[in-house]
């Protein structure tokens, strides 16, 4: 009996130090460089995906800006040609007063 348990202890020492001979000998590497280069590929994807948006993004920015500045641009040629208008029209409005003034002054002269 003695040898049977000597002999498993022994195979089992045996075991044990063949497999942590294989562990240190020859570690898996064929599948972390395959994995690195697929995360890569998706890293560098992403980061090309992201580029692209920023790049939409900015115009959609660009194009809001200058409709901004073209609305503006608007607003104030509308705004010079209203003040225009209306000084036009109070200097027409003036006029007439003073026309009336004189047409007024004419008349009681003539009396």
């Amino acid at each position: 009996m003695s040898k049977i348990v000597a002999t498993l202890i022994a195979g089992l020492f045996a075991t044990s130090a063949f497999a942590a001979a294989q562990n240190t000998a020859a570690p898996a590497q064929p599948t972390a460089p395959a994995m690195s280069k697929a995360d890569k590929k998706v890293e560098k994807a992403e980061a090309k995906e992201m580029k692209a948006d920023a790049k939409a993004d900015a115009k959609v920015e660009k194009k809001a800006a200058e409709a901004n500045a073209d609305m503006a641009s608007a607003k104030a040629d509308a705004t010079k040609k209203k003040a225009k208008a209306h000084k036009k029209a109070m200097k027409a409005k003036a006029e007439a007063k003073e026309e009336k003034m004189e047409n007024a002054a004419d008349a009681q002269a003539k009396h």
